[in-house]
């Protein structure tokens, strides 16, 4: 009987490549997908080796609006579908809605939404089919948080996972697809490239120690939530605490936060 794949995007580095060894670890084959070949080999080849398992490379950007179609149609060559789907790829678009172009911001909601919403659409008939799926969305606590100055449409993407990711595992349940699990993992500050590559790197290791986490329990918190069937997940003490008060905090006063405390980590230029 063949190993359960799982299919990461942006699995060349950080929480992608993080799922990767954490799903290696648990005997699963890999579907690795980013748009940087030589780490994706290096790491397939890495996790091959130390687990024993079969990990699929797949060189894709998922501003393609081909990309998902080319990615499911690369494992059908291989005789291979889809068990579980970790939408893990995303990045930061530094500026204003003003300086930033059209272009930028459609490739932006195209790698953090409409891609992790497709893939969603087209691998669920087939966990229908054979009776189990999982379904992790990384989001992020930003997705709770109030609306800020600078990257625009990071946090309103990352709420619209969240509220995706409740819907899709409400209707799990609804349907009858018991063993078909939907997750929105939300995390806060996580150790990886993402802030190298959107330019706030400097800024943000300013931030408290206390307010960051290793991407290993986060990645731990989304696969334990999704076997579970928890529709959402913010990992760490810090960051639930952080959660829950952007709930009971007078929005006035939430904006306010945000605003005095945005500019260390949201670029306003480019």
């Amino acid at each position: 009987m063949a190993r359960r794949l799982c299919l990461i995007t942006g699995a060349s580095a950080g929480i992608g490549a993080e799922f990767a060894r954490q799903y290696a670890a648990l005997g699963w084959d890999l579907a690795l997908t980013a748009r940087r070949t030589d780490r994706l080999e290096a790491l397939a080849k890495e996790l091959e080796t130390t687990h024993g398992i079969s990990a699929i490379t797949i060189a894709e950007d998922l501003a393609r609006p081909e990309a998902v179609d080319a990615i499911l149609a690369a494992l059908d060559a291989k005789g291979r579908h889809v068990d579980a789907l970790v939408n893990n790829a995303g990045y930061g678009l530094p500026g204003t809605f003003f300086n930033t172009s059209w272009d930028e911001q459609a490739a932006f909601i195209r790698v953090l939404y409409t891609a992790p919403v497709e893939l969603a659409h087209k691998v669920l008939p087939g966990m229908a089919e054979r009776g189990y799926g999982r379904i992790i969305n990384v989001a992020s606590l930003a997705g709770y948080a109030a609306g800020s100055a600078g990257h625009t449409l990071y946090g309103s993407v990352k709420a619209a996972m969240i509220k995706f990711s409740e819907s899709l595992s409400a209707e799990c349940v609804a349907t009858g697809q018991a063993d078909i699990h939907c997750t929105a993992l939300c995390p806060g500050f996580t150790w990886s490239e993402f802030h190298d590559v959107n330019g706030t790197r400097e800024d943000t290791n300013k931030t408290p120690k206390w307010m960051w986490m290793e991407a290993a329990p986060v990645v731990k918190a989304g696969i334990d939530a999704v076997n579970r069937g928890q529709p959402v997940i913010v990992p760490g003490g810090a960051n639930k605490a952080l959660a829950t008060l952007t709930r009971i905090l007078p929005e006035s006063l939430g904006r306010a936060m945000v605003s005095a405390q945005s500019k260390r980590y949201r670029r306003m230029d480019t």
